[in-house]
C-alpha cells in the first residue's frame, strides 16, 4: 500500500512543475499545457485526500474540476487559434499588440 503522503508530494511536485512552466515558457500552448498540469496536481490531491478520509467527496470534486477543465480547454484552444490567425505567432507577448 502506497502512503497517502507520496500522492501529496507527487501532487506538490507537478504543481510546482507547472508554475514554473508557467512563468518561464512565453509560448502560449505551453502556458495552457503548464495550467493543465496544475489542475491535475490538484485532482491527485484531491484524491489521495478523499482516499485518506475514506469519503467519495474528493472524487466527485475531481470530476467537477476535470468537467471545468475540459470546457477550459476548448475555450482556450479557440483563442489560441484565433491569435495565430491573426498574428501568425502563438508568443504572449503578441498577446499584449491585441489591447484596443
Amino acid at each position: 500500500m502506497i502512503p497517502v503522503s507520496y500522492f501529496f508530494g507527487l501532487s506538490i511536485v507537478l504543481f510546482v512543475l507547472g508554475i514554473i512552466a508557467f512563468f518561464i515558457k512565453r509560448d502560449l500552448i505551453t502556458m495552457f499545457m503548464a495550467i493543465e498540469v496544475m489542475l491535475n496536481a490538484a485532482n491527485l490531491a484531491f484524491i489521495a485526500l478523499a482516499k485518506a478520509a475514506g469519503s467519495p467527496a474528493g472524487q466527485v470534486i475531481v470530476f467537477f474540476i476535470i468537467t471545468v477543465a475540459a470546457a477550459e480547454a476548448a475555450v482556450g484552444l479557440a483563442i489560441i487559434l484565433l491569435v495565430f490567425r491573426q498574428k501568425k505567432s502563438i508568443k504572449a507577448e503578441d498577446m499584449r499588440l491585441l489591447k484596443g
